[in-house]
């Protein structure tokens, strides 16, 4: 099964199962966010890439500079390990690790929760790929991403149990656009698949494709 196929299965049973208003209030958030968000301020294609260094769930810090010293890098972020649709997109990302290998690149995942949360969703999803900490979204603000969730997703994630400010570690309930970024060793944004709704992300077949194409430069 594709990646797309399984978000849009989940979708579907989110839609089936969900408390009554809920998928409708979700879907009204996400296009009120499109009109609000300003997706041109985000990095984008031929961008430079921001450099940085984070905390791993493997331990020790990941700097995006020292990554491309030996390849390109997908820099995925991603809104946490509470998040199904997250889960199935690292999922994913794993299963073509061998490819993102074999054409000299290294993947890493970002999010804003605390480390002991990176740690469960890399063992909990069997991720050998690198599982970042951006605590208080630093990194993903330098990028573009960040936005504040409104009273009414708060209260719908409150009810689910998904405290963010505990899973964060502030008080900020800011999130991050799920985007996912191949970087070249020139620093500079060769693709990036970056969607306002968080239930769509950028396909393996797409990543790996871009991957393919920056090696030929």
């Amino acid at each position: 099964m594709s990646l797309d196929h399984d978000l849009a299965a989940l979708r579907a049973e989110f839609a089936r199962t969900a408390p009554e208003g809920r998928p409708a209030l979700y879907a009204a958030k996400i296009e009120a966010l499109r009109a609000s968000f300003a997706v041109d301020e985000a990095i984008g294609v031929g961008d430079e890439a921001p450099d940085f260094t984070l905390p791993s769930a493997a331990g020790g810090g990941v700097t995006l500079g020292e990554l491309l010293r030996s390849g390109p890098a997908v820099v995925t972020f991603y809104r946490g390990g509470w998040c199904p649709y997250c889960n199935l997109q690292l999922r994913a990302y794993q299963a073509i690790q061998p490819q993102i290998a074999a054409l000299g690149a290294r993947l890493v995942a970002v999010s804003p929760q605390l480390p002991d949360g990176s740690l469960d969703v890399a063992a909990s999803n069997a991720l050998t790929f690198d599982v970042l900490s951006d605590v208080g979204n630093q990194v993903a603000r330098r990028y573009g991403l960040v936005f504040a969730l409104p009273g009414e997703l708060r209260d719908a994630l409150r009810s689910n149990g998904k405290l963010l400010p505990e899973i964060n570690g502030d008080d900020s309930w800011e999130l991050p656009v799920p985007a996912t970024y191949v970087v070249g060793q020139n620093r500079r944004v060769a693709a990036v698949g970056l969607d306002i709704d968080y239930r769509n992300r950028m396909s393996p077949e797409m990543l790996v494709a871009s991957l393919r194409a920056l090696s030929r430069g």
